[in-house]
């Protein structure tokens, strides 16, 4: 990207959630260019365990309660929506894709689930009750939504990215107006969107304190089961599976970053007490953003900055939320309505309890006099012995031990 660049639309962040925007605008006859700071899908995207589902854990109970059945099904419409779209698209390219049923399973506890089923049932979003699942261990029931979906997420960006403009290697350092700073030049764009996962502008949003990050870890095993579908258990920290081919994608050990938990480990001996004849044949581990009330973040970035957008906040279901990100972000630079704007906007209420929680980490964690210190916003790191990286326990960045950064918000590595 030589010198100065023009634009209609600019997209910050090569993930799935950028480069469906840049598809859909592109398609549409817009002109859009893309900026990755790195390479594209290099970054969470390429960790994700890729279920493509409207049913996002016990999401639907907390929509009922915190709004009404409305937004409930409104929020539902909106990921089946995204989930058509993506099989569509996956028809065109060689991405694995499969259609799989997904199931949320209760190991134990039947209530938060039967109070999921009530809030679905209410809202009139098509689920059944199923009395048992095929898992290596009893349960008390379990919700199935049906013809959900799996895919090879890489393939699936390789082949829609070929007619797209983007620049890699290309950070965004620094905005004026309508004007991004990058290290290869300035680029001027009538409108602009933040996909990077974290947004990385602290001037507007406050989204260090609408969000947090947590960390998620997973296995890879052969000869292991074939469960023939898509699984979360809808207790915290319970398993989740789901086959790729040959092989067993066995998840879970959710924590914040930045504190302790089990990583691997529990993952490991999930693995040896259920599948003992089982093989891994690799491990990695995720990042999410997690919202104050459960809804991703999707449209314009503060009040105070019409032409500036933004998508985050996806609390662990990437794939549906990145089409949808798509749908209403292609919209809105276009000055269309949508009607799934105004339950994703990102300037609906942060009175939630997360919010104080989120605040009491970052006072916790400002005022530890420690180094090293995040150049985000100045918190004290804690060293993740698992991953052997520095973590934030304010809003997850993450570096390796020589101080080189390996997730955001912050924007550069530690100082030597």
């Amino acid at each position: 990207m030589p010198g100065a660049q023009k634009t209609d639309v600019l997209i910050i962040g090569g993930g799935l959630a950028g480069l469906l925007c840049a598809h859909r605008l592109t398609a549409e006859g817009v002109d859009c260019t893309l900026i990755e700071a790195d390479r594209i899908m290099q970054g969470v995207s390429r960790n994700t365990t890729a279920k493509i589902t409207s049913q996002h854990g016990l999401v639907y109970q907390k929509l009922v309660d915190k709004f009404d059945s409305e937004t409930a099904y409104l929020y539902w419409q909106a990921n089946q929506q995204a989930l058509e779209l993506l099989k569509t698209l996956a028809g065109e390219a060689d991405c694995d894709y499969e259609t799989k049923d997904h199931y949320m399973y209760a190991p134990s506890d039947l209530k938060p689930l039967a109070q999921e089923m009530m809030a679905l049932t209410k809202a009139g979003i098509p689920a059944k009750w199923e009395d048992s699942v095929p898992l290596p261990f009893s349960t008390a029931g379990a919700i199935r939504f049906a013809d959900q979906g799996q895919f090879d997420p890489l393939k699936f960006a390789s082949h829609f990215c070929k007619n797209l403009k983007i620049w890699e290697n290309t950070r965004a350092l620094a905005f004026e107006g309508n004007h991004v700073q990058t290290n290869r030049g300035t680029i001027t764009a009538e409108k602009i969107i933040v996909a990077t996962h974290f947004p990385m502008n602290n001037k507007h949003g406050a989204y260090f304190l609408k969000m947090y990050q947590q960390r998620s870890y997973v296995l890879a095993l052969e000869n292991a089961q074939n469960v023939k579908g898509m699984y979360l258990s809808s207790e915290k920290n319970g398993l989740s599976f789901r086959n790729a081919g040959d092989v067993l994608l066995l998840g879970g050990g959710g924590h914040r970053t930045g504190k302790r938990g089990e990583g691997w480990n529990g993952l490991e001996k999930a693995a040896q007490k259920y599948y003992p004849e089982s093989k891994e044949i690799c491990r990695w581990a995720t990042q999410d953003c997690m919202s104050l009330d459960g809804i991703p973040y999707i449209g314009q970035y503060s009040k105070k900055t019409p032409q500036f957008y933004v998508t985050t906040g996806f609390n662990k279901w990437g794939m549906t939320t990145s089409m949808v990100s798509a749908m209403i972000l292609s919209d809105l630079v276009q000055d269309k309505e949508n009607i799934y704007a105004s339950i994703f906007s990102p300037s609906r209420s942060v009175l939630h309890r997360q919010l104080f929680v989120n605040s009491g980490e970052a006072v916790m964690n400002l005022l530890t006099p420690t180094v090293p210190r995040c150049p985000h916003m100045g918190c004290a790191l804690k060293w993740n012995k698992e991953e052997h990286s520095w973590d934030c326990p304010c809003h997850g960045s993450r570096f390796q031990k020589d101080g080189r950064l390996l997730d955001n918000p912050a924007t550069g590595d530690l100082d030597a």
